[in-house]
């Protein structure tokens, strides 16, 4: 079954505290930071992650789709918040059972209308702890498979590392 996490982009910056005092000076930075590392995340679980931010009160803009390392980023058009984009989505994927859908936002009505349209729901909060979990997941892999490749010899053949050892002693 595949699995599909929308963020709702503003509500988990402005909950996490270091993208919270990034954005306050420099958005496009905390945008581009939250990007990065819903990139990592997605890499690493496997889940389509559909992140949303609000356009809605920019004048005259249309709906904006970028994909982006394999994160699909949405940013609303014109009068649509970030929450009814995502309302609309949930309902779309959970219409045909196909798919589990998971949505991250500390918004509770909008936690609310999610699980009444066959979604969970995961608070900006939790969603932050899961991320820290992945990145210690990510860092004991990579300590892992260094620590299993440090030599040559451990990642060749024993037969070919006692012809290469026999070559060496001969010079």
């Amino acid at each position: 079954m595949k699995k599909y996490l929308l963020v709702d982009g503003y509500n988990v910056i402005n909950a996490w505290p270091e993208l919270k005092k990034l954005g306050v000076d420099h958005l496009q930075e905390a945008r581009d930071r939250l990007i990065e590392l819903l990139v990592e995340y997605k890499s690493f679980t496997g889940e389509y992650v559909i992140l949303v931010f609000d356009a809605h009160l920019v004048k005259g803009t249309q709906i904006k789709e970028q994909t982006l390392h394999g994160l699909e980023i949405i940013f609303t058009k014109e009068h649509q918040t970030a929450d009814s984009y995502i309302e609309k989505k949930v309902e779309e994927l959970t219409k045909n059972r196909k798919y589990m859908v998971r949505v991250a936002t500390s918004d509770w009505a909008e936690q609310q209308v999610v699980l009444g349209s066959g979604a969970t729901r995961i608070s900006a909060r939790e969603l932050h702890i899961e991320m820290e979990l992945v990145k210690k997941q990510i860092r004991q892999k990579t300590n892992e498979i260094q620590k299993n490749y440090d030599r040559l010899g451990d990642r060749i053949d024993a037969s070919v590392v006692e012809i290469l050892e026999k070559w060496r002693r001969r010079q």
